[in-house]
């Protein structure tokens, strides 16, 4: 088997049980693509110990405790990032049998039921060898004939959620659902998590594939929390109010268990009356206020910083990503290459152009032109199809040779400085760095709006669940950000935003410089693209999206279909007007599509 499998495994101050876990990885049956480990802020001298004997491993190290939640969070994030098919999360406490890793891909592979198995379940076992009772997975309610008898097939069992003692994760799904809530610290991060991943996906037990769990004693989830059973309550009512990991049915099932089990937990306990007031506060945090967003977690613990602050050498190379179509303009390329390669006074590495399906030969001509005039080197990415322009840059980010990637459209002009001012942004620290952008109508001088958007950290990371902050064109951004974000994806007229919220979401650090460094054609059509029933299709969509991944409550949802929608709708007439009026010539604001796809 040829699966890439990377795992990942969360320690806090546990060194000899980390190293024996680790042994564990390195002689699993099936060799793993890359173990990364997340430090989570330990004090024991489990540092020294990775940078010594296991200093072949990928270390995350944060400056404080994050709990499982922050640690598979930052620690999913860097795995993405070594283009896995599955990622398998462990606990440090956790010592898998050497065939365990093998026997979960084994059952992946020969599954044949409906649906696709996105979380796989290891059987987890005490010291003893008893089962342990507090990471056996929940079996599916209601699992069908063909589901059970597909997972009987492989020696697995229908599951519904499972903990992060040890689950493997199909990546593709991972992607599409988002990384874990960092902010469910301590309790119930697995099963929201978990359950996430397998809503209208399939989840299996697999026997087969033993790890040990070693814990100092053999218990459930009954036994007394004592004031930890704060964040039991609050992060239930996360789950059971906010999240979209489970169905309605679900959620009233799931929740009566709670109650039988939190009755259970009082009657054994002999100090009711901390559970009383967790349970008191735990109701009112889950209520009144919703998990913070990722970054918002992480970033006090050093996430969003690598050991040297993420800053990189000045004068790094960068590759410079273009996609063109069959509706592009050949003189407008011709423009846009030569003012972003050999007009710049900090030229890129290389040019990645992908040509998204067919073209006319003048434009062909055009390609072959720039490609063998170009000061630096062209590479000429062919789709045999037009798939639109997510499709398109996901090609071209495989082919960029750099991490540091900007954009440009096919019919823009960069301003000369313009990667002069962006790049020492990137090198600083920035994941993601945009600008302002002025608007032009029939030529570059022909000025007719300007765009300035948001340039602090935290403004961006507060509009951006209502509204693009980054316009897209003027982007400098990581490649290991993008596709640990999941890429662009296949969100027709929409990807550019998913994906830059997703990247926020995820921890990525975003910037902004108020500069206009790119002059965007706004030529006949440029409104008509803005509306109509097409566009509105897919803001429903992503609208969707965000609610599913948890980026919008229910009332941001309705309020952004409401707004955002309705602009899809009024006349072109009227939308012109009001993007006048009240985008393209304010100083803190962005257009709905932030200045998205053409094609």
């Amino acid at each position: 088997m040829n699966t890439r499998v990377v795992a990942v495994v969360v320690t806090w101050n546990r060194r000899d049980l980390l190293e024996e876990s680790l042994a564990a990885l390195d002689a699993q049956t099936l060799p793993l693509t890359r173990v990364v480990v997340v430090d989570n802020a330990s004090d024991d001298g489990t540092a020294e110990v990775l940078a010594g004997r296991w200093s072949h491993h990928d270390v995350v190290t944060l400056t404080a405790n994050t709990g499982g939640a922050g640690g598979f969070t930052a620690g999913l994030e860097r795995a993405l990032t070594h283009d896995p098919e599955l990622v398998w999360l462990l606990d440090d406490d956790t010592v898998p049998t050497p065939t365990a890793a093998e026997e979960l891909v084994r059952a992946r592979a020969g599954y044949r039921g409906p649906g696709r198995p996105a979380v796989l379940a290891s059987k987890v076992v005490w010291t003893d060898g008893r089962d342990h009772p507090m990471n056996t997975p929940r079996p599916k309610p209601g699992a069908s004939r063909a589901e059970r008898a597909a997972a009987e097939a492989v020696g697995c069992v229908p599951i519904r959620s499972a903990s992060f003692v040890s689950i493997m994760c199909d990546v593709a799904v991972v992607r599409e659902r988002g990384l874990p809530v960092a902010d469910y610290f301590l309790w119930n991060d697995d099963f929201e998590y978990s359950t996430r991943l397998v809503r209208g996906n399939v989840g299996l037990y697999c026997p087969a594939s033993v790890v040990e769990h070693k814990t100092r004693v053999f218990g459930s989830t009954d036994a007394d929390p004592g004031e930890r059973f704060f964040f039991e309550v609050r992060n239930k009512v996360w789950m059971f109010t906010r999240s979209r990991s489970l169905t309605l049915g679900e959620k009233a099932m799931y929740g009566a268990a709670t109650a039988r089990r939190w009755a259970r937990t009082f009657r054994a306990s002999e100090d009711r009356a901390t559970l009383r007031a967790g349970l008191r506060t735990g109701l009112v945090a889950g209520l009144r206020h919703p998990p913070r967003q990722n970054a918002e977690v992480l970033e006090p613990a050093g996430w969003v910083m690598d050991e040297a602050g993420r800053a990189l050498p000045p004068g790094q190379p960068f590759s410079l990503l273009v996609s063109t179509y069959a509706g592009d303009d050949p003189d407008f390329l011709r423009e846009a290459f030569h003012s972003t390669v050999q007009a710049q006074t900090r030229r890129p590495a290389e040019v990645v152009l992908v040509q998204d399906g067919p073209v006319p030969p003048e434009l062909s001509a055009v390609i072959a032109e720039l490609s063998a005039s170009s000061p630096v080197p062209v590479r000429h990415v062919v789709m045999e199809a037009n798939q639109g322009l997510g499709p398109a840059l996901d090609r071209g980010l495989e082919a960029c040779r750099h991490d540091i990637v900007a954009r440009m459209d096919a019919d823009d002009v960069s301003e000369p400085h313009r990667f002069e001012r962006q790049l020492p942004v990137v090198e600083a620290g920035a994941d993601i760095v945009g600008s302002g952008l002025l608007e032009f109508g029939t030529s570059p001088d022909d000025v007719v709006g300007r765009r300035t958007p948001p340039t602090d950290a935290a403004e961006i990371r507060r509009v951006i669940r209502f509204r693009d902050p980054f316009n897209h064109p003027t982007v400098v951004y990581r490649k290991a950000a993008v596709q640990a974000a999941g890429g662009y994806t296949d969100m027709a007229l929409m990807e550019d935003y998913l994906l830059f919220t997703r990247m926020v979401e995820s921890g990525a650090r975003p910037a902004n410089l108020a500069e206009p460094l790119v002059r965007y054609r706004v030529g006949a059509g440029a409104y008509a693209r803005r509306g109509g029933t097409g566009l509105l299709r897919s803001e429903i969509a992503l609208q969707r999206r965000f609610r599913d991944l948890g980026i919008t409550t229910r009332g941001q949802f309705a309020r952004n279909v409401l707004v955002r929608g309705g602009y899809r709708l009024v006349p072109e007439a009227v939308r012109r007007t009001a993007y006048r009026a009240l985008i393209a010539n304010r100083g803190d604001g962005t257009p709905a599509d932030g200045g998205a796809a053409r094609h």
